[in-house]
C-alpha cells in the first residue's frame, strides 16, 4: 500500500519472518504466498484453503447448481451485501450483491476477501489452554468445565464484578443481545465492547443534543448533499465503498468537499479544500468556522428560534474565537475558515461526516456536540442532504450498542436505573427479586451494584492494577474474557501486559487467537476458544444508518468452531441458569438456541429505540427483495415491501404488524411520523431555567398536537381523551406493566367484596410511557394521532448535565503547546466509571522537550480493527507487510531518518516501538502517524512463537498502542489515541 509497485514488485524489501528468504530483493505475490506456506503453484495454493481440484466434466456442470447465499460483510458499517457461491456445501466463491443499495456490485479490497475470512487457515481450530508453558488442546467439554468452575471460585470468594466480559461489535444484534442478557444473569455491568473506544463520545455527545446518539441520515442521502463537511474520518480507507456515495454527490450536485485532518489522507486527496488542523483542537476549529457564521448572520435563524435551545450561549463562546486566536490555537488560517464558513453556508443542506478522528479524544464529547452545532446553527438537521452522518468502523458495532453490550446501560439504552431492570425482568418473564440476588450486596453512595456503572473496556486494566481500596466494587477484577476482541486496539499496551499476566484467568473466545494469546508471558490459566465467524452462522446486523439487515448461514461451522450464543449457552448450563435465560428461546439441534426466537425477545421489549418492528420476517423479505428499493431514498418502489425503508431503519415503531417502515433521516418533520418523519426528542423535560424546552409552533403533518409537546404516556392519552384509541388487550397489559389490580379482583386473582377501583389508579397506570408499555399501544395511539411517541421539542446546545455545558476547547493531556496549557487547561482528576481518572495531575508535567511531536493513529484500507483477521487473510496481507510511523521530511531530516529506515517511536510513559519510517508530506511539521492493525511484536521482540502452531498471522508488526498514552474522555472513557507526544529516532 505505501509504495506503488512496478512490474508486480513491491519497492521495500519484508521485515516479517514469511519473508526471511527474499534478502534484500522486493517481493511479488507469488513469492509472498511462497513464503507464506500457502503456495507451490496453484494446486497447493487451493489445498492450502481446503479446497480440491478435480477434472470438471459437463455432465458435472450440467447436473449440479451452485448455491448462492446472501450475506453482509464483517468489515466497517457500511453493511456491503456478499453473494456466497456454494457448492456441495463448500464456500467456493463471491460476488458483491448488485441489487443492494448499500454497495451496488461494488468492494473493497477487505470486503473481497471475506471468504478467507471463514476459510482461513491460520484460524483457531479448536479449545486450546495454555499449559506449563505450552499450547494443549482440550474438549469442549474440558474448557467449560474448567473455565466455568474457575469463574464460580472467583464469584464465590470476590464477588460476581470480579468477572469482567467484554463483547463484541462483530457479535449479530441476536448474539449481542444475549451477551448483555447474560451478564445480567451472571450479576454484574463488568460487560462493555469496542463501542467504548470508538464512538461512545459520539452516543453521549449526539444523544444529549437531539435524542438518539446514532448517525442521522445514510450513506445513501449524502446523495442529497450539496456541501460536505468531513472532519477527523478517511472513508477512502476505512469505510471505502462509502466515498462513492460522497462522490456521487460531488459529481451529481457539484457539492464541494470539506476535508478537515491533521494528515493529508486519501480522502483529502478528493477534497475541494483541505484544511490542516492541530490534532486535538476540533472545538476551536468548528468555533472558527462558526464566528465568521454568527459574524456575517449566515446562521438559521427561524430554524434555531423553532428548534434549538441555547444557541445564545454557543455565541457567546464562539465570540471569543476570533480568527488569530482560532490560528493560534488550530494553526487553521482565518482566511481559509472563512472560505469554509461560506462555503456551507452558501451550499445548503449540507452533511457534516466525522469519524475516530474526533472521538478519541479527553475532550471527544465536546467535540461531537461542537459538530452537532455546527449543523443546528446552519439549520441542516433533519432534512435530506444534512444531518450527521457518523462512519461506524464495525459490521456491527451500531447494533451492539443498540442492544445494550454496554458497561452503562441495558439494551435499547435504558439505564440501570429500577425502573429499566423492572421493564427488562418482564420481557424475561423474569423474578425481578431473583436477579437482584445475582449482584453483589454491596452499595456505593445510595447506588447499588445491580445499579451502578460498570468499568469500561477502556479501563479494564485499572480494574485489575489498581489498589482495591481505590474502586468502587468489591474486588479487583480478577477474570478477563475477552470475546471477539483485540487487545491491540487499546491504549497502554505494557500495563496490559502486565494486567493480563496479574489475572487467575485470561479467556480468548474468537475465530483467530489475537494477540492476548502472545502479549502475556503466561505459564498457565489462558483458554483459546473457538468461535465461527458470521458467516457460519445467521442473524441480524445493523448498518451505520441503522438499517437491519439479514445474514443467512452460508457454511456449517468449520472445524471444532461453534457459534458464539452455543458457546454462551453451555456456560449458561455450567453456571445453572440456562432453563431461565432460554425459557421463551428454543434450543436447536446440537444445543444451539434459536436465532429468531432471540430477535422476537428483543423485539418485545426496545421501545425506546424502535427495535420493535423488524420482525425476522420482514427483515429476510427486504433481503430477497433489495432491487425494489430506491438507491437514494431507500424506500421501495412497490412489491412486498413497498414503501418501507431498506432495512427498517430504527426507530421503526411499534410492533411488525404495524408495519412502520422504519426511519430513514431522523427529525426529518416534512413528513408524518407514520411515514418515517420524525422530531426531535423531548428528552430533558419540557422547561430550564423558565425557558421553553418543547419545539414553537413546528410539527410533522398531521399532528393533532400543533405545538412542541412532552414524550407520552398513558396519563397524556388520557388527559388528551385518546385512551379510548387503546384496544382492551392494550389497556390490560398498560395496567399489567403498572401493577394494577383490575376493579373487583384482588392480589392472588380472587373476587374482592367491594368491586371498587382503587384511589392509585391514575398514579399507576398514567405513569406507563411509550419506552415501558410492551403493547405499544401508546406507541400506535400516538402516531395514529400523527405525533411522535417521544415528544417534540428543542434540540439542546448547552448540555447542563456534563462537565463542560458549552463545548469548550480544552489540551490534550499531553499537549506541546505549555502556552495553551495555561490558557486551556484539562480537567481535575477525579472518580467516575468506578475508577479514579487522571486529568491535571498528568497535565501539570511538561512532556514536550524531551517529546517533542504529537503522535496520532488511524487505519489502512487493507487492514480493521486490531488486523487479527485481515493480517491472517493472504490476499489482504500480500498488500502491506510492515508497520510503519509516517514523518514529515523536515522533521526526518532533522532527525537523520531516511525513508524505509528502521526506527524507535517512544512514548512519554516508556512504551516504545520499532518500525519502518515512511518519510512524507502527508502529516504536517511536529506530526507523526501510525496505523493501529497491527501486533505480534513488542518493543523490538517478535513474538510469532508464542502463537499456537500455525494461528499466527502472515503478518506480524509493533502496535502503536505500545507508544500511546493515558487519557480518558470526561463523560464516557473514552481513550485518546489522536493526541498526545513521542520522540524518534533511528534504530
Amino acid at each position: 500500500m505505501l509504495r506503488k509497485k512496478t512490474n508486480g514488485y513491491t519497492r521495500r524489501s519484508g521485515r516479517s519472518p514469511i519473508m526471511v528468504n527474499s534478502g534484500a530483493k522486493g517481493i511479488d505475490r507469488r513469492g509472498f504466498l511462497r513464503g507464506s506456506g500457502l503456495a507451490i503453484g496453484g494446486l497447493a495454493a487451493i489445498a492450502a484453503t481446503g479446497g480440491s481440484v478435480t477434472q470438471a466434466t459437463a455432465q458435472q456442470a450440467a447436473t449440479r447448481a451452485v448455491e448462492t447465499i446472501k450475506s453482509v460483510c464483517t468489515h466497517c458499517s457500511v453493511g456491503c451485501t456478499v453473494i456466497a457461491e456454494v457448492d456441495n456445501g463448500v464456500w467456493t466463491g463471491q460476488e458483491p450483491g448488485w441489487d443492494s443499495p448499500f454497495n451496488l456490485g461494488a468492494h473493497c479490497a477487505k470486503g473481497s476477501a471475506v471468504r478467507e475470512h471463514a476459510h482461513g487457515e491460520r484460524r483457531l481450530k479448536y479449545p486450546m489452554k495454555k499449559e506449563n508453558g505450552e499450547w494443549v488442546r482440550i474438549s469442549w467439554e474440558t474448557a467449560i468445565n474448567e473455565i466455568g468452575d474457575g469463574m464460580m471460585k472467583i464469584r464465590d470468594e470476590s464477588g460476581p464484578d470480579s468477572v469482567y466480559w467484554l463483547g463484541s461489535a462483530k457479535h449479530n444484534n441476536e448474539q449481542a443481545y444475549l451477551f448483555r442478557k447474560f451478564a445480567a444473569y451472571w450479576g454484574t455491568n463488568n460487560v462493555d465492547h469496542q463501542a467504548r473506544i470508538c464512538h461512545s463520545t459520539t452516543v453521549a455527545g449526539v444523544a444529549n443534543t437531539w435524542g438518539y446518539g446514532a448517525m442521522t441520515n445514510s450513506y445513501n442521502d449524502i446523495h442529497n448533499s450539496k456541501a460536505i463537511f468531513l472532519i477527523g474520518g478517511n472513508p477512502a480507507e476505512a469505510h471505502p465503498v462509502s466515498l462513492l456515495h460522497m462522490l456521487k454527490a460531488k459529481e451529481q450536485n457539484n457539492a464541494p468537499l470539506i476535508v478537515c485532518d491533521p494528515r493529508f489522507t486519501r480522502t483529502a486527496a478528493h477534497a475541494d479544500e483541505y484544511v490542516r488542523f492541530r490534532p486535538g483542537s476540533d472545538v476551536a476549529l468548528v468555533w472558527g468556522i462558526l464566528w465568521h457564521i454568527f459574524e456575517n448572520g449566515w446562521e438559521d435563524q427561524e430554524f434555531i428560534r423553532t428548534r434549538v435551545w441555547g444557541m445564545d450561549e454557543i455565541k457567546t463562546e464562539v465570540a471569543k474565537w476570533t480568527p488569530e486566536e482560532v490560528e493560534r490555537v488550530t494553526g487553521a488560517p482565518g482566511s481559509q475558515l472563512e472560505r469554509v464558513a461560506r462555503t456551507l453556508a452558501n451550499n445548503r443542506p449540507g452533511t457534516v461526516i466525522w469519524c475516530m478522528g474526533g472521538t478519541q479524544h479527553t475532550n471527544g464529547n465536546n467535540n461531537t456536540r461542537a459538530y452537532c452545532i455546527l449543523q443546528l446553527a446552519l439549520g441542516n438537521m433533519g432534512t435530506a442532504g444534512g444531518g450527521t452522518n457518523i462512519f461506524r468502523g464495525h459490521d456491527n458495532v451500531q447494533g451492539a450498542t443498540d442492544l445494550g453490550v454496554l458497561a452503562d446501560t441495558l439494551p435499547g439504552y435504558y439505564g440501570l436505573a429500577p425502573g429499566s431492570w423492572a421493564h427488562w425482568a418482564r420481557v424475561w418473564e423474569e423474578d425481578l427479586d431473583w436477579l437482584k440476588g445475582r449482584f453483589s450486596e454491596a452499595s456505593y453512595g445510595d447506588t447499588s451494584m445491580m445499579n451502578l456503572t460498570g468499568i469500561p473496556v477502556s479501563r479494564w486494566i485499572d480494574g485489575v492494577l489498581e489498589d482495591k481500596e481505590n474502586i468502587d466494587q468489591p474486588d479487583n477484577t480478577r477474570a478477563m474474557v475477552l470475546w471477539g476482541h483485540a487487545p491491540n486496539s487499546q491504549t497502554r499496551q505494557k500495563e496490559m501486559k502486565t494486567a493480563m499476566e496479574k489475572l487467575d484467568m485470561l479467556v480468548v473466545v474468537d475465530p483467530y487467537p489475537t494477540v492476548t494469546a502472545v502479549l502475556q508471558d503466561r505459564t498457565d490459566g489462558v483458554y483459546l476458544l473457538p468461535a465461527c465467524t458470521q458467516f457460519e452462522t445467521r442473524g441480524s446486523v445493523t448498518a451505520s444508518n441503522r438499517s437491519l439487515q439479514w445474514r443467512d448461514k452460508v457454511v456449517e461451522p468449520l472445524f471444532e468452531s461453534l457459534p458464539d450464543h452455543t458457546i454462551m449457552a453451555m456456560f449458561a448450563e455450567k453456571f445453572g441458569f440456562h432453563d431461565k435465560i432460554f425459557r421463551n428461546i428454543a434450543i436447536d439441534e446440537g444445543g444451539e438456541p434459536n436465532i429468531e426466537d432471540i430477535t422476537r425477545e428483543f423485539n418485545r421489549g426496545m421501545w425506546t429505540i424502535g427495535y420493535t418492528g423488524q420482525s425476522p420476517e420482514r427483515m429476510k423479505m427486504h433481503m430477497a427483495n433489495q432491487h425494489t428499493f430506491d438507491r437514494t431514498t431507500l424506500r421501495a418502489i412497490g412489491g412486498p415491501a413497498d414503501g418501507d425503508f431498506y432495512g427498517m431503519p430504527w426507530p421503526c415503531w411499534g410492533t411488525a404488524e404495524m408495519n412502520h417502515p422504519g426511519t430513514a433521516n431522523l427529525y426529518d418533520m416534512s413528513m408524518p411520523v407514520a411515514e418515517g418523519g420524525l422530531t426531535f426528542r423531548a428528552r430533558f423535560g419540557v422547561e430550564r431555567d423558565g425557558d421553553n424546552l418543547l419545539a414553537e409552533g413546528v410539527f410533522t403533518p398531521g399532528s393533532q398536537i400543533e405545538d412542541g409537546y412532552p414524550e407520552f404516556t398513558m396519563q397524556m392519552l388520557i388527559d388528551l381523551g385518546w385512551d379510548g384509541d387503546l384496544t382492551a388487550d392494550e389497556r390490560a397489559s398498560i395496567e399489567m406493566v403498572a401493577g394494577y389490580i383490575k376493579p373487583g379482583m384482588t392480589e392472588t386473582g380472587e373476587q374482592s367484596q367491594t368491586g371498587e377501583i382503587p384511589s392509585d389508579y391514575a398514579a399507576k397506570v398514567g405513569g406507563v410511557n411509550w419506552k415501558t408499555d410492551l403493547s405499544g399501544g401508546i406507541q400506535r395511539v400516538a402516531i395514529g394521532r400523527g405525533c411522535a411517541p417521544f415528544g417534540n421539542a428543542k434540540a439542546r446546545a448547552v448540555v447542563w448535565t456534563f462537565p463542560d455545558p458549552v463545548p469548550t476547547h480544552r489540551e490534550p493531556l499531553y499537549s506541546n503547546r505549555r502556552d495553551l496549557v495555561a490558557d486551556y487547561p484539562t480537567y481535575e482528576d477525579k472518580k467516575f466509571w468506578r475508577v479514579p481518572t487522571m486529568y491535571a495531575s498528568i497535565q501539570e508535567n511538561d512532556f514536550s522537550q524531551e517529546y517533542p511531536i504529537i503522535l496520532t493513529s488511524g487505519r489502512l484500507v487493507e487492514y480493521e480493527g486490531g488486523g487479527d483477521e485481515t493480517r491472517s487473510n493472504p490476499w489482504l496481507a500480500e498488500l502491506q507487510q510492515d508497520m510503519f510511523v509516517e514523518i514529515n521530511i523536515r522533521d526526518a531530516n532533522n532527525l537523520g531518518v531516511r525513508d524505509g529506515a528502521q526506527v524507535w517511536v517512544e512514548g512519554p510513559e516508556g512504551g516504545k516501538v520499532k518500525v519502518m519510517a515512511m518519510v512524507t508530506e502527508r502529516v504536517g511539521e511536529g506530526v507523526a502517524f501510525m496505523p493501529f492493525h497491527f501486533g505480534g511484536h513488542m518493543e523490538g521482540v517478535d513474538l510469532r512463537d508464542k502463537y499456537p502452531e500455525g494461528a499466527d498471522p502472515y503478518v506480524l508488526g509493533e502496535s502503536t498502542n505500545t507508544a500511546q498514552t493515558y487519557g480518558y474522555d470526561s463523560v464516557t472513557q473514552m481513550q485518546e489515541t489522536k493526541a498526545t507526544l513521542c520522540k524518534i529516532w533511528t534504530a
